[in-house]
């Protein structure tokens, strides 16, 4: 088959750390798909943040599908809201932050995915809540 569907219900979603603010909701990876990109709905809790990060070789890219944060790359910021992209090349470092009330949802894809598919799975499992699910079933929380 030359495609793969992936539906709410089918959906894991992973902590990279116990002490994480951000999680995961995996899409497709090497693991789930075959592919070579990593697709998720990174979901950052209210206050939450990923820790300061760079990819030898990845372009990652960040779709804003609900709630409100600033990315940081190289020294240089941006604030961040529902339907803003961002593109973060490779060798840039990199956080982004949810400044808002509630969470924030970004759809992030890296390619290639540099084992980053690898690392989420590695985590610890997380489940998924009502707003969570609100989101990935094409909501706005």
């Amino acid at each position: 088959m030359n495609f793969m569907k992936c539906s709410p219900s089918d959906i894991k979603a992973f902590r990279i750390t116990p002490e994480s603010t951000n999680y995961f909701a995996l899409l497709f990876d090497r693991e789930s798909g075959g592919t070579s990109s990593v697709a998720v709905i990174e979901i950052f809790e209210k206050g939450g943040a990923t820790p300061p990060n760079t990819h030898s070789a990845a372009d990652e890219m960040f779709f804003v599908l609900s709630g409100e944060g600033r990315a940081w790359c190289d020294g240089a910021s941006t604030e961040l809201r529902r339907g803003d992209s961002l593109l973060v090349r490779p060798g840039s470092e990199h956080v982004v932050e949810n400044t808002g009330e509630k969470k924030l949802y970004t759809l992030t894809v890296m390619t290639p995915d540099e084992e980053f598919g690898a690392l989420i799975r590695s985590g610890v499992p997380v489940e998924l809540d009502a707003e969570d699910m609100a989101v990935l079933c094409g909501g706005a929380a």
